[in-house]
């Protein structure tokens, strides 16, 4: 029994959830998604509760029954709420600026690396050293986070590089560990 997929999802005010077939478009003050989900599962919307329904109680309509809920609910929060990331950047001379849409972060390279803000994805820079990525799509937020902090992972000598906030980093002893 998928505990995750039995859950129902309340739709703040504001939200509106239209379902066409298999393919379910979200509309909230902060933008609007559009997902396409399998056709096993069955999407039911009852004034501001949706939930969701599966055929039978395989393996896979099971799985497949706790994502799309999740899937769904992500898009649900995104468009009302928004996600966000923050990173943070430790080491000497590390910094980023913002040039228009584009973060330019110089990380002890030759060269500064510069990132693209997918679309829906906006950039903030509290201060020099702290990235934060937001946008109402929880995926492409992440994917966007991880890729900015992919540039330089931190390191486990001197604990340099970027990072998320609040991770911790495991240190190492160097050779003279005595």
């Amino acid at each position: 029994m998928s505990r995750i997929g039995n859950k129902v999802i309340v739709l703040p005010a504001g939200v509106e959830l239209t379902n066409n077939g298999n393919v379910v478009t979200v509309k909230g003050p902060k933008g609007e998604l559009t997902r396409e989900f399998s056709k096993d599962i069955e999407i039911r919307v009852e004034g501001t509760e949706v939930t969701l329904h599966r055929p039978n109680d395989s393996k896979e309509m099971k799985t497949i029954h706790g994502t799309t809920r999740a899937l769904l609910n992500n898009m649900v929060v995104g468009v009302s709420e928004g996600f966000k990331k923050e990173l943070e950047m430790r080491g000497v001379g590390y910094r980023a600026q913002l040039q228009g849409s584009k973060l330019v972060l110089a990380v002890g390279k030759s060269h500064p690396d510069e990132v693209e803000a997918p679309e829906g994805i906006t950039f903030e820079l509290p201060n020099p050293t702290t990235i934060v990525i937001s946008g109402i799509s929880k995926e492409v937020v992440g994917q966007t986070a991880a890729y900015v902090r992919s540039l330089r992972s931190p390191e486990p000598y001197k604990g340099k590089g970027i990072r998320y906030v609040g991770e911790f980093v495991r240190r190492k002893e160097g050779k003279t560990g005595k």
